[in-house]
């Protein structure tokens, strides 16, 4: 199936484009990994990591369901496709140990500075000249309505969290 052309919108609000949605979740958990760091408050720790966990989730999920797919489809670039799933994957792992651990956990800490060095990692890959979110930039992905639509599974998401 080929990819609708890039479209501009004709509306006053900023559409929002697939890559500024991932990188817009990016810088969030980078603050918040940084906040953890500089924080030693039992409390706010936990709720750093509550927060850094349930962003990874919804990120990685919208992430593999939605974007990971398109790309595929417009670049053919499997080996940066099955690199970034196997990331996701050890992510994953470790988000799920930090949610079944506290902060009084002689690993609690150590998780959270390991899963924040994997994302670091992972964003770098992502982001940089040559990688994923350049090669879709320069294909035939329409990043406008893949964005609105990982938007809307981003939001439904969350609120299933929340209720949960």
């Amino acid at each position: 199936m080929a990819m609708k052309p890039k479209r501009k919108s004709t509306s006053k609000s900023k559409p929002t484009d697939a890559i500024a949605l991932l990188k817009a979740d990016h810088r969030q958990v980078e603050e918040w990994f940084s906040e953890f760091e500089k924080t030693k408050s039992a409390s706010k720790r936990q709720r750093l990591a509550g927060n850094i966990c349930q962003a990874l989730t919804v990120h990685t999920m919208i992430e593999e369901e939605m974007f990971y797919p398109a790309f595929i489809e417009a670049t053919g670039d499997k080996d940066i496709h099955h690199e970034a799933i196997i990331e996701h994957g050890a992510a994953k792992t470790l988000i799920a140990e930090i949610e079944d651990s506290e902060t009084g956990d002689d690993y609690f800490a150590a998780k959270v500075k390991v899963l924040s060095e994997m994302i670091k990692h992972h964003v770098k890959e992502e982001e940089q000249a040559g990688g994923m979110f350049a090669e879709a930039k320069h294909s035939e992905m329409d990043l406008v309505e893949l964005g609105e639509r990982m938007l809307a599974r981003k939001h439904q998401l969350q609120a299933e969290s929340e209720a949960a």
